[in-house]
């Protein structure tokens, strides 16, 4: 069993290697002011200013500016069966993580991110763009109190089937996997969108709907 690193009552912020927006990190920031860095992420803490309570990963991409100043909290992990993303998520008990830098580099890192929260059913973790926030809905019914007109994006991550109100185009049930149908440029028609999934399916919006989301995820 994988002993946990960190242990919050609140949310997390997550930061990874890829791009970070100045905009994202503040975002998560006021959300979560808690940080834990995996692996490279540890500089985007040191360029912020930001002290993280854990560094978590490889350390295979971190620079000496940013060891030398998280000595204290850093937390290898050898192994090379799993990303540093898989690293962190399964050594944080968190109520919720926002997780930035972690999509929007490259390709192949990208897909791995989504494959570990498909794998995990980590629900809990929102990932945040310069665009948007992204969030693996919980198996069942789960209700979102979104604008009319806003774009969604539901995304299987797997096989899945999905039943939809709520949206400019509903989906009754439907089979999906991502060789199959996807929804990729779906809107909100009518608050709240309610939504049933069997399967992983990531939900996607834009960023400005982050607050709705972690509300949704804490069970606000």
């Amino acid at each position: 069993m994988i002993q946990p690193i960190v242990h919050a009552a609140t949310p997390v912020t997550l930061l990874g290697g890829a791009d970070i927006d100045a905009g994202d990190l503040n975002m998560c920031l006021r959300l979560a002011p808690m940080v834990v860095a995996a692996d490279g992420g540890a500089d985007h803490a040191l360029r912020a200013g930001r002290s993280p309570v854990a560094v978590i990963g490889d350390m295979d991409s971190l620079t000496e500016a940013a060891r030398t100043a998280f000595a204290a909290v850093l937390h290898p992990v050898a192994e090379q069966d799993t990303t540093d993303f898989e690293k962190c998520l399964t050594r944080i008990r968190a109520p919720l993580i926002l997780a930035a830098g972690f999509l929007g580099g490259r390709l192949d890192h990208t897909l791995s991110t989504l494959g570990v929260l498909a794998r995990l059913r980590a629900c809990h973790v929102v990932l945040v763009t310069r665009d948007d926030v992204c969030v693996l809905l919980p198996a069942g019914e789960s209700l979102w109190p979104l604008a009319a007109g806003l774009r969604l994006g539901v995304l299987p991550l797997g096989a899945a089937r999905v039943s939809s109100a709520g949206l400019r185009w509903d989906l009754n049930d439907r089979a999906m996997a991502p060789d199959g149908l996807v929804s990729s440029s779906n809107a909100v028609a009518s608050d709240p969108v309610r939504l049933q999934v069997a399967g992983p399916v990531l939900l996607t919006l834009p960023r400005q709907a982050a607050g709705v989301v972690t509300d949704v995820v804490l069970g606000r």
